[in-house]
């Protein structure tokens, strides 16, 4: 895949309070430019004076989301389409979250039945089954939209999406890295993919943080344990760019999941085997060359499948 070209890909944690990407980029000896994307910050992505602080001069933000909404306003028959089928995924990920709702309820129920243990091992399976399976549905359709969309749209072929793509393609040339931070993850994902990063990470370290970090692996998992509206359930959104594999990202758990709650953990642990459930807090990161991670792993953990977390050594690896 076009993944292994990228020199190397460090995910690190939440950067707002705790920058550590500047530490990251040393580590690695970055010297020159930077390619940065705020895209999921949209309409504020331009709003980026202390990540330019942070990394210096070499910093440039290519602008993906106010490229994107100038292709929009060029190309108003691909705006439309781009519309209409964002309103599609909005209402796979409705239906999806509706079936998800009830196997989470039914895993629940059948959780606090008692019988013989190898009952119980035996149906938890079952469980587990079922909502991989709704997961997996989920994803297959959204690949399928996108797919539909592609062959009708053909992107690669409309003007205003060349010309952006060209400008964009000639200030990453001159750049050793490209800096991807967090944001509304949907959004950033759609500009991710319409700008083409797979091209892009060509011959670069890429870092990525929060919904960066989630855009850029192979599945992105929505997740809150107490969000406000009332108790919260991990679901699927869609296929990532997958250029990390074998892990799912887990920005901000220290905020975002109960990590007292081992049955809660064990579910998500289970659910998304064979990939591990990756927790990136604050300040932590993990590196990845071609030829597998490197320290330091400083803060990250993982989720074992008997819900506990491990501060330790990964086994994913760049796709």
């Amino acid at each position: 895949m076009i993944a292994k070209d990228a020199l190397a890909i460090v995910l690190l944690g939440a950067q707002r309070y705790n920058p550590t990407l500047g530490a990251a980029v040393d580590e690695l000896g970055v010297a020159g430019r930077i390619a940065t994307i705020t895209a999921g910050w949209q309409e504020r992505e331009d709003d980026d004076a202390d990540l330019r602080d942070h990394l210096g001069a070499r910093a440039v933000n290519l602008k993906l989301h106010a490229r994107a909404e100038e292709i929009f306003r060029k190309d108003p028959e691909f705006a439309e389409a781009h519309r209409e089928r964002q309103a599609v995924l909005r209402s796979r990920q409705d239906f999806y979250r509706i079936r998800l709702e009830h196997a989470l309820a039914a895993q629940y129920v059948i959780e606090q039945r008692k019988a013989p243990p190898d009952i119980l091992e035996d149906e938890a399976r079952a469980s587990i089954e079922a909502i991989r399976n709704i997961d997996n549905m989920h994803l297959d359709r959204c690949a399928r939209d996108r797919t539909e969309f592609e062959d009708k749209l053909r992107p690669w072929t409309r003007e205003a999406i060349l010309e952006q793509r060209e400008q964009v393609a000639s200030i990453v040339r001159e750049c050793d890295a490209i800096a991807i931070a967090g944001g509304h993850v949907a959004s950033l994902l759609n500009r991710l993919q319409l700008f083409n990063l797979e091209e892009l990470s060509r011959g670069k370290v890429i870092f990525a943080w929060c919904a960066g970090a989630m855009a850029i692996s192979e599945r992105v998992v929505l997740f809150h344990d107490s969000p406000p509206q009332g108790p919260g359930a991990a679901e699927v959104l869609d296929a990532g760019l997958g250029l990390v594999g074998g892990v799912v990202v887990l920005p901000q758990p220290e905020f975002r999941l109960k990590l007292d709650d081992r049955a809660r953990l064990k579910l998500m642990a289970r659910r998304f085997q064979p990939a591990m459930c990756l927790g990136m807090p604050a300040r932590s990161r993990v590196t990845w060359l071609r030829s597998g991670p490197i320290d330091p792993y400083g803060g990250v953990f993982a989720i074992r499948d008997d819900g506990t977390h491990a501060f330790g050594k990964t086994k994913a690896v760049v796709s």
